[in-house]
């Protein structure tokens, strides 16, 4: 899956925080992540972070971004957060995205994913029904201050088959995706 015209999917950078943060706070607004939470995110060595940007019409507006985390030489990884713009849902942004994380995660040697998802969130969740996922878990009220339950979501990847010509996000293979 591609993105649409006039986008382009690249590693998210400390410097993207405000972006990122105004994101955040517009696709979570009861429960958005704090400022040194995110940042501490983008500082991690262990995590792995993209950003959807325009790429036409001035300055680049970050659209949607993604984070995955897991510890070097460790079979599990977790997805921190996805999130995509209103006026962006339903474009496929999503699902690149996650593609890209699942992608990465594979490079890194995992072979368990694992998710929290609200309850409340069908679409979210038919997403990642789509790419495998099963739910095995619920964590009741786990989304404050709202109280919704999150469904612990579980899949088992198959480890990466090396590809010719394509590598991780801010290597130059990547221009042959763009």
């Amino acid at each position: 899956m591609s993105l649409p015209d006039g986008l382009r999917l690249r590693r998210a950078h400390p410097q993207d925080l405000d972006d990122v943060m105004w994101l955040e706070h517009a696709s979570f607004p009861t429960d958005a992540w704090s400022a040194s939470q995110m940042s501490g995110e983008l500082y991690s060595p262990h995590g792995y972070y993209i950003v959807v940007e325009t790429t036409e019409g001035g300055a680049p507006t970050i659209v949607g971004y993604a984070g995955l985390s897991s510890l070097a030489g460790n079979p599990v990884a977790d997805v921190q957060t996805i999130a995509v713009a209103a006026d962006r849902r339903g474009t496929g942004i999503g699902r690149v995205l996650f593609t890209e994380l699942l992608d990465e995660a594979r490079r890194r040697g995992v072979r368990e994913v694992f998710l929290e998802v609200r309850a409340d969130n069908p679409v979210a969740q038919a997403m990642y029904t789509g790419f495998g996922f099963e739910r095995i878990a619920v964590r009741p009220r786990y989304y404050q201050p709202d109280g919704v339950d999150a469904w612990v979501m579980r899949a088992e990847l198959s480890p990466a088959a090396p590809t010719p010509g394509v590598g991780p996000i801010g290597q130059e293979t990547l221009d042959e995706r763009d």
